[in-house]
């Protein structure tokens, strides 16, 4: 424990850069800006919460999807990985039952008293509701809460398919079990942090949300997620050496805003539930695909063609999910290569998520995608990732056409927009010396 005059000493003394190092990238110029990053979150905090105060620093990654796309909330099966995009905390705790944060940038406090840990209708769809779910989670599971001053900061990026909800979300809950818990990693492993935060977001906040997202972000890794038991979902980590096949994972944001779309993700999950409804189940991964294929011709007249597709993408996907397991750990990366194009190509013309059809002339993820066909076809893959309807595309990028594939997006979406990430190994975490 340290005051948050000493931790920015130390943190300029180079105390953190092994830490810094694991976290974000081996490189001096990383490091470097790391340092300042953090030293200027905690001045942040001292501005707004006072000097002198007992703190510590967390971290909450991003994550990426890698295979799977809208599987998840019916049981089915990921491949996902958390990027060195994240939001970083400066926590102290207080003399109180409130929780009180700031977020850089939002112009405001949330302030959230711990007495009440049932929805409040006013908070729905902000970021109030996610820590008072957070906390509610906690407790329910056996845990204690208490108050705390909170800054953060995020470079994850907002609406992007990288989840800064989900990263939120378990950052949270790793304060929590940090500041009032012990950090008890077997009352409240990742994977229960996870599960805690999508409480939050289905039941506080008001988004039907599956689990990938917070178990990305919480874990930590390229991992493959199995939810066909959502209540103990088996989560496998696999070695994933990009650079090592010289290529680079490219996320771009085409600018895109996930607003006004809270109902286009609901409909993917209702429409999938509809279809597993027909045969007397809650979710498809109940349903025997064959029988689900036979019956097509009668499902179609109950639940509409949409939701048949967006069944067949259901099956299709939590294959190629296993398959880009397995070719990765077969070493064959062409075939992994294929596997993200013909997964693109279901999530675009069966998940129909490539766009919103409450406002069709925005279509910057469709235009994104045929720039990287266009620049890497033969050579790289790509596909639409995350939610979809709007936000980023990601693509697998040889390292000898990068400068070309962020030339021919920054063209297109502004410069900046093209993102050259690596797969993160940690999870949330407290950020330490010793990480």
């Amino acid at each position: 424990m340290a005051t948050s005059a000493e931790l920015k000493q130390s943190i300029r003394e180079g105390a953190y850069d092994r830490a810094f190092a694991k976290l974000y990238a081996d490189d001096a110029a990383v490091i470097a800006a790391q340092r300042d990053r953090y030293v200027e979150l905690i001045e942040n905090f001292e501005k707004n919460f006072g000097t002198g105060r007992t703190v510590r620093l967390y971290s909450a990654p991003g994550r990426t999807e890698i295979g799977g796309n809208h599987t998840d909330h019916n049981n089915g099966v990921v491949m996902a990985a958390a990027v060195n995009l994240d939001i970083i905390a400066v926590v102290s705790k207080n003399d109180t039952d409130t929780v009180r944060v700031i977020s850089h940038g939002f112009g405001k406090i949330d302030d959230i008293d711990l007495a009440s840990l049932t929805p409040h209708k006013h908070e729905a769809e902000h970021s109030a509701s996610l820590i008072r779910g957070v906390a509610a989670g906690i407790v329910q599971r056996g845990g204690k809460i208490g108050g705390f001053d909170c800054y953060t900061a995020s470079d994850v990026l907002r609406g992007s398919g990288l989840s800064s909800s989900a990263a939120f979300e378990v950052c949270m809950g790793a304060i929590f079990r940090g500041e009032y818990n012990d950090n008890n990693m077997d009352l409240l492993n990742q994977v229960e942090i996870a599960k805690i935060s999508q409480y939050a977001e289905n039941v506080f906040f008001g988004k039907p949300c599956g689990l990938m997202d917070q178990t990305a972000c919480a874990v930590g890794s390229a991992i493959t997620i199995d939810f066909k038991d959502p209540a103990a979902p088996i989560v496998n980590k696999a070695a994933f050496d990009l650079a090592g096949k010289g290529y680079a994972l490219c996320i771009s944001d085409t600018k895109g805003s996930h607003a006004d779309l809270t109902d286009d993700y609901a409909a993917i999950r209702r429409e999938m539930e509809s279809v597993a409804a027909f045969f007397g189940k809650k979710v498809l991964r109940d349903v025997d695909e064959q029988e689900f294929l036979a019956a097509i011709p009668q499902v179609r007249k109950v639940t509409g063609d949409r939701a048949v597709v967006r069944a067949i993408h259901f099956y299709n996907d939590c294959r190629r999910a296993a398959e880009l397991c397995e070719a990765i750990k077969a070493d064959d990366f062409e075939r992994f290569k294929a596997l993200i194009i013909a997964g693109g190509h279901s999530s675009f013309e069966y998940n129909q998520n490539a766009y919103s059809i409450q406002n069709p002339r925005e279509q910057g993820v469709p235009l994104a995608l045929a720039i990287s066909q266009r620049v890497l076809e033969g050579r790289g893959a790509w596909r639409l990732q995350g939610g979809g309807f709007a936000g980023t595309i990601q693509a697998f990028v040889p390292l000898d056409l990068l400068d070309e594939y962020r030339t021919a997006i920054d063209a297109v979406f502004g410069p900046g927009s093209c993102h050259v990430l690596s797969v993160r190994n940690y999870g949330a975490v407290p950020v330490t010396p010793d990480l």
